[in-house]
């Protein structure tokens, strides 16, 4: 028995060592164009580039990350084939009504930790509340009011929920088919406020044709020093960014995701790599493959009761 799981151990170790042997498919499991998907073409380029193999990144949406989650949660678990994870896919849709296919913790190997932008509550300019404060005392008047969202069980719907929890307001949510659309009727005054990504919301606030009232970051980010965060506004556990990530299929060799996570980390932190993030409010980070795990694990544990107390369904 001994010598067999040493033979085996052998054979895992001289795998990774070679591997890449042939190009490496991406997944994500999201439509072009969005956060996730920019995210692991950016990736995608530096580990061809740095790994001197095809990284080749295949969008296929569908069930909120969930199709394409299956897909890489069902294949062979060699390096070959990985996937642009994140929140939507492994916190979010797990726990809604339907649930998903997979585990999303038991079914991968959660390997590099991309970031991601924080949510931003924002507001019609002509809406009488220049700061939270007087957003809660209109939510609080016999009037209320409404906001909008990307979507049921999107991060911008939880972090809306959350708030109104931490606040003791009552907000009517109004789901959108993405972003976007709710940018457009809040900019035409249809909704007097949204929380949506300041990836999606960032040209608008910086033209003027949206208010940003408070970010979920962790502090205030240099590109938008103006914005105040909900921690220092006396929300400490609104701090929470649309995280997308790198993984794969459970049981990747240690060797393959080691060597994984410390390249990524690199193409990350690359001057041209940070240059592009940072007016999205995206902050790399140095975690390990077990610390991202873990981290992985600690927002399941944190989002799950929130989408179940939303009533968010699967669209």
């Amino acid at each position: 028995m001994q010598r067999l799981l040493a033979g085996l151990l052998l054979v895992l170790a001289t795998h990774a060592a070679a591997w890449p042997t042939k190009p490496v498919k991406v997944m994500v499991p999201f439509p072009p164009g969005g956060t996730a998907d920019t995210l692991g073409r950016i990736v995608a380029q530096k580990l061809s580039e740095q790994l001197k193999t095809g990284f080749v990144v295949e969008n296929r949406p569908g069930a909120g990350g969930a199709l394409g989650s299956d897909i890489v949660a069902k294949a062979a678990p060699d390096g070959h084939t990985l996937l642009v994870s994140g929140i939507a896919s492994h916190v979010i849709a797990p726990a809604l009504s339907q649930g998903t296919p997979y585990d999303p913790l038991r079914d991968f190997t959660h390997i590099a930790l991309f970031g991601g932008p924080p949510a931003v509550l924002a507001v019609y300019p002509p809406l009488p509340a220049k700061d939270l404060r007087e957003f809660i005392a209109l939510a609080k008047s016999p009037h209320g009011l409404s906001y909008g969202s990307p979507g049921n069980g999107t991060q911008g719907h939880l972090v809306g929920e959350l708030f109104k929890q931490r606040a003791g307001i009552a907000l009517l949510h109004v789901p959108y088919k993405g972003g976007s659309g709710s940018m457009a009727d809040l900019i035409a005054g249809h909704i007097p406020a949204v929380s949506a990504t300041l990836t999606t919301a960032a040209p608008h606030i910086r033209s003027g044709r949206a208010r940003a009232l408070a970010l979920s970051a962790q502090a205030r980010l240099a590109d938008f020093p103006e914005i105040p965060t909900f921690a220092e506004l006396g929300y400490p556990d609104l701090v929470a960014t649309v995280w997308f990530s790198l993984s794969g299929p459970a049981n990747l060799p240690a060797g393959i995701v080691e060597r994984l996570n410390a390249e990524v980390i690199r193409a990350l932190e690359l001057p041209d790599v940070r240059e592009r993030l940072k007016p999205e409010g995206i902050v790399p980070n140095r975690l390990t493959a077990r610390e991202f795990s873990a981290f992985v694990a600690d927002e399941v544990r944190r989002w799950a009761p929130v989408v179940r107390a939303s009533g968010a369904k699967n669209d």
